[in-house]
């Protein structure tokens, strides 16, 4: 449905450009944001200015940043020997999340997909090359998404890297805990089979 108020029209088009977010989402939130007080529907544009001039890329890894370096890339405790390599700030801070992981990170800003027009030259491949290039990075942890483009982003990246002479891993894919092996499909299984450890 067109709004004969074109600047409803305009709020409404620019929230269903975001992704996951349809027609009816975009319409929820514009609605939202017209009904709140001037203050608040300030606040939210001032933040959005705000995130936009003032975040980039670290100049070392590419994760978000308001500052030259990343707090994970100046942080001297952290492993700067081992490399994990995502596809967005969002995986980087799942794999935070689990206290697991002490080494740095490289931020991809995507995954190879053809389909979509998204090359190797779109991502930031050139800048994780030229971290591999010096002799402090003795492991690569490639831990893109197990779809189609994050695996033929490993396999991609994993070329790549290999004449460095650099220890290359790739993340495990499995089984979820709690999950009941007759209802996991035949890809996740067949993953987790390759992925298997002694005990």
């Amino acid at each position: 449905m067109q709004y004969s108020a074109v600047p409803l029209q305009k709020l409404i088009e620019q929230f269903e450009r975001m992704p996951g977010i349809g027609r009816k989402t975009a319409q929820r939130i514009a609605f939202y944001i017209l009904g709140l007080p001037k203050n608040e529907s300030a606040a939210i544009a001032d933040a959005i200015t705000d995130a936009c001039s003032k975040i980039h890329k670290c100049a070392l890894c590419c994760n978000l940043t308001e500052e030259d370096l990343c707090p994970i890339c100046k942080n001297e405790k952290r492993d700067h020997s081992t490399v994990c390599i995502v596809e967005d700030t969002q995986s980087l801070i799942a794999i935070e999340k689990t206290k697991e992981y002490n080494g740095v990170y490289h931020v991809l800003h995507g995954a190879i997909s053809p389909l979509d027009g998204i090359g190797p030259e779109q991502l930031t491949i050139k800048e994780l090359l030229s971290r591999l290039g010096g002799d402090e990075v003795r492991e690569v942890i490639i831990a893109t998404d197990s779809d189609i483009e994050g695996e033929a982003t490993a396999m991609y990246l994993s070329k790549l890297i290999k004449p460095c002479n650099i220890k290359i891993s790739r993340i495990a894919f499995g089984l979820p805990v709690g999950t009941d092996i007759q209802y996991a499909d035949e890809i996740t299984l067949s993953k987790a089979i390759e992925g298997r450890k002694t005990i």
